[in-house]
């Protein structure tokens, strides 16, 4: 069910990624290397408790998860997609690319971005694909307008990727974008990819988290042992950018900005 939501958690909601964009783009500027991936987690969930908030993802234990995820951070590096497990025995390296996916429980209510950053001097292949993936949700927000669909945010996402002439990008899409707020995953869920015109509807009041995910292969990912970190199947790297939205008669507006 999709979950429309009031004024009063608009403005709580908006408060709320305030804060998560501060503490994000403060761990993306702890990113270098020698840095273990667990100091950027306990780096991270310091920040946001001295904020007042709390971590979403923390023990968070989603339906089907064998257990629950041990960290606040979710950092995933190069051909890791998403929900990398933090670890310090993890030293980021010259010219790796992170994925940092951050959740926070604000005043009761949920929040959700992620950002793909560079460790040090990347390869021209690796900025690019950073730089592709982060223009492709601006083209996802871009049609995230009321009256318009799901269907028509993936669609424009795709449409974009598609339309690259330097190279082919694999799309995932097991994974994708959902509505947040009283929940970490809410109703609607929003693929990378789509038909204009189907799914559903997008009305004034609607808070969502889109996230494309691009790979320099193939699109298909598999799922480590751990049962929390998928990675690209070929080990072609990955890049992540998410934003929350709210949804209004105009422009959608990004929550997660400072």
């Amino acid at each position: 069910m999709i979950i429309i939501k009031t004024k009063e958690q608009i403005d709580t909601i908006r408060e709320g990624c305030k804060n998560l964009a501060t503490v994000l783009y403060k761990v993306g500027e702890k990113v270098a290397p020698g840095i273990s991936t667990k100091d950027l987690d306990i780096y991270a969930e310091q920040l946001i408790r001295e904020m007042g908030d709390i971590p979403a993802f923390l023990n968070y234990r989603p339906e089907g998860a064998s257990s629950p995820f041990p960290a606040s951070l979710c950092i995933s590096v190069n051909d890791e997609v998403v929900h990398g497990i933090p670890n310090k025995n993890k030293i980021l390296k010259e010219g790796d690319i992170v994925s940092l996916d951050l959740g926070t429980k604000h005043k009761g209510l949920f929040t959700d971005m992620a950002i793909t950053v560079p460790v040090g001097k990347v390869s021209p292949e690796n900025l690019k694909l950073m730089q592709t993936t982060e223009q492709a949700l601006q083209v996802g927000i871009d049609a995230a307008r009321a009256g318009n669909t799901v269907g028509d945010i993936g669609y424009a996402i795709e449409s974009y990727v598609r339309g690259q002439k330097e190279r082919k990008y694999g799309i995932v899409e097991v994974l994708a974008g959902h509505g947040v707020g009283i929940a970490i995953h809410e109703d609607p869920f929003i693929p990378n990819f789509g038909k204009q015109g189907k799914g559903e509807k997008l009305v004034p009041g609607m808070i969502v988290a889109l996230e494309p995910m691009l790979n320099l292969g193939t699109k298909n990912v598999t799922i480590d042992d751990d049962d929390w970190t998928f990675r690209t199947r070929d080990r072609k790297n990955s890049a992540h950018f998410e934003h929350t939205i709210l949804i209004t008669e105009g422009e959608a507006e990004i929550l997660t900005k400072i």
